[in-house]
């Protein structure tokens, strides 16, 4: 059973500051295309951060009320919508978030990383060279029958050598 299994990661705190904190994250990284947080918050941001871009994709009036109640904010919202119509994100299919570990923070040592937004374009996998030629094994030669006239002319030799 599921009795207060809550989806998410908790981030210390009671459901609804851990909304409230993971809401002014995500409109941070809109707004400034790049934070510092820590690895924890990172990480339970980042699947909102995939499903507004998502959404933005889409760009239907259903996925822009869905995109405003996780953000919290119209105009951010609508400058996402925008960069997505003019296709920024058109050739990638996930994965529009990055994070660099810095290293611990002092006080705490708490990892501290940066999140930022992918902005460059999608580069096509270089395809691995072929593989080696396989080994193939190599058939011995058959010995070559004798031709039926040679094997009469071969035949009349031998009854006439053993006469």
């Amino acid at each position: 059973m599921r009795h207060n299994k809550k989806k998410g990661m908790k981030l210390g705190t009671d459901a609804s500051h851990t909304k409230a904190i993971k809401r002014g994250l995500v409109r941070a990284l809109f707004e400034n295309d790049r934070i510092k947080t820590i690895d924890v918050r990172a990480k339970a941001i980042r699947a909102d951060v995939d499903h507004v871009i998502t959404w933005a994709k889409k760009g239907d009036i259903a996925s822009r009320r869905l995109a405003i109640a996780t953000v919290g904010d119209k105009d951010i919202v609508r400058e996402v919508f925008e960069k997505a119509a003019q296709g920024m994100w058109a050739d990638r299919n996930g994965g529009y978030t990055r994070i660099m570990k810095l290293g611990p923070r002092k006080g705490d040592g708490a990892e501290i990383v940066i999140m930022e937004l992918v902005t460059e374009p999608v580069k096509a996998k270089a395809k691995k060279a072929a593989p080696k030629a396989a080994v193939t094994k190599v058939e011995e030669p058959k010995a070559e029958e004798p031709k039926a006239d040679e094997a009469e002319a071969v035949e009349e030799a031998t009854e006439e050598s053993a006469e």
